[in-house]
């Protein structure tokens, strides 16, 4: 008796499944709530009033489109640093130290082995008033007195690097494993000057990984909490911050959702133009991606 074999595109899509329910009930079921929740005004009794714009007009006002304005800032810089960073690093890895480059791909994942808090608390030891950093510059006399590092944009900025860095490196590594070395010798010996191979040949063979990077890194630093809330002390707003506020409040979960959904637009609208402005910036005319 002959076995029948399952189609490989029913087969494909009965392990699909499971993924697509699971997406379905913890992420668009929770998302269709919350876009439900500011949109609808409820009584006291918990019943449905009306249809309303009010929750989400009441967050345009200065300060909150400042806060948002700020996440915007927050989350660019942190890519704009953490690209200038990752794209020597990934091409060094790469092409430089092909020996070690398993060594250092290791020892650039093996942070996501330890817990997140462990990672803050290491960088309090090094940038409080006696810690690694202020004793160092005292050391080589840079400083006379200790420098308050800790509770300031700086060290928000430098645990927002080193959290995210294998975000962008992890995408660059692999476009950049995957680009032909021979076009830049070609480059080169054709008398391109560096800066030139890398505008033209380079930077545009890599553009998956960039924009990969780009938004890895953009979107969830645009509404990070927990780094600006331990290493910034609270001192200045995000996206982040706010939510948390109005959604564990106890009367205040709905204008929660309804500024989530405000900054979700304003992240989408923002998102859509930077990946316009990555393809200008990194693919100019004439380049060798452009004549493929």
């Amino acid at each position: 008796m002959r076995l029948i074999k399952p189609k490989s595109s029913e087969f494909s899509f009965a392990m699909g499944v499971p993924a697509i329910l699971w997406q379905l009930l913890f992420f668009y079921l929770p998302l269709f709530l919350i876009v439900c929740t500011s949109f609808i005004a409820f009584s006291e009794a918990g019943k449905i009033q009306e249809f309303t714009f009010s929750k989400i007009f009441f967050f345009f006002s200065p300060t909150y489109l400042r806060v948002i304005f700020s996440s915007v800032l927050l989350g660019l810089g942190n890519v704009i640093l953490c690209f200038c960073i990752a794209y020597p690093l990934a091409y060094f890895m790469i092409f430089r130290a092909r020996k070690i480059k398993n060594l250092l791909f290791f020892l650039l994942i093996i942070p996501f082995w330890t817990n997140f808090l462990l990672h803050v608390y290491a960088w309090f030891f090094v940038l409080e008033r006696n810690g690694f950093l202020n004793n160092l510059l005292k050391t080589i006399g840079l400083i006379q007195e200790s420098i308050p590092f800790m509770n300031s944009l700086f060290a928000t900025m430098v645990m927002m690097v080193y959290y995210y860095l294998p975000f962008m490196v992890l995408p660059l590594y692999s476009s950049l494993e995957k680009l032909d070395y021979k076009l830049i010798e070609s480059s080169v010996d054709l008398g391109a000057s560096w800066l030139q191979t890398l505008r033209r040949i380079i930077f545009p063979l890599t553009m998956g990984g960039i924009r990969a990077g780009f938004f890895l890194v953009y979107i969830p630093s645009f509404g990070e909490f927990a780094i600006p809330e331990l290493m910034g002390g609270d001192k200045q707003m995000f996206v982040g911050s706010v939510v948390a506020r109005y959604i564990l409040g106890d009367q205040t979960g709905s204008l929660g959702a309804a500024f989530t959904v405000l900054s979700c637009a304003i992240l989408s609208l923002s998102a859509i133009s930077f990946y316009y402005l990555l393809n200008k910036i990194f693919i100019p005319k004439g380049s060798y991606a452009l004549k493929k």
